[in-house]
């Protein structure tokens, strides 16, 4: 009797143990699964960075062009302020 009774002891202790391992695998499973879901998440912000900062550069740029061109207008806007009051003195002579 006493040799059923440690087997039943070894079969109970490695049914434990087979538990233990199954919560084990899930676990590392569960964290796998969010650490391919955190990876994927990093590489679309990592695309939604290329993206933004592509969009970034194309803004500054343009940016840049209006802003010569508006230093172009002011200037044109001064040329002609100028010659109106030139026409304009010439006329009260």
């Amino acid at each position: 009797m006493d040799s059923g009774q440690d087997l039943d002891q070894a079969l109970d202790r490695i049914s434990a143990s087979i538990t233990k391992l199954e919560g084990a695998l899930h676990r590392r499973t569960s964290r796998d699964k969010t650490l391919d879901a955190l990876e994927n998440d990093l590489q679309r912000i990592g695309e939604d960075r290329t993206q933004l900062a592509a969009k970034l550069d194309q803004a500054e740029a343009r940016g840049s062009r209006l802003e010569d061109v508006n230093k172009d207008v002011s200037r044109r806007l001064v040329a002609a302020m100028e010659s109106i009051r030139t026409v304009l003195e010439g006329q009260e002579s």
